[in-house]
């Protein structure tokens, strides 16, 4: 039995500031921004009143195993 490769996503990250990245995805018309929210700001002692929150890269983890 053949491994033909379906598909190969092809992404790309750029690091704005700290803790704030943007990712283009496919199919996504405008980027996606991950970031550090609550928890995971305090976590990485990134001070949440310094930076707009955004969902982190193990949010959109979750989300994708969950669906």
């Amino acid at each position: 039995m053949a491994n033909d490769v379906v598909y190969v996503s092809k992404v790309r990250i750029e690091r704005e500031k700290g803790p704030l990245r943007r990712a283009y995805l496919p199919a996504e018309e405008n980027p996606v921004l991950f970031g550090v929210h609550s928890a995971i700001a305090k976590h990485y002692k990134v001070d949440p009143a310094t930076i707009e929150p955004h969902a982190t890269t193990l949010d959109y983890v979750v989300a994708a195993a969950a669906g």
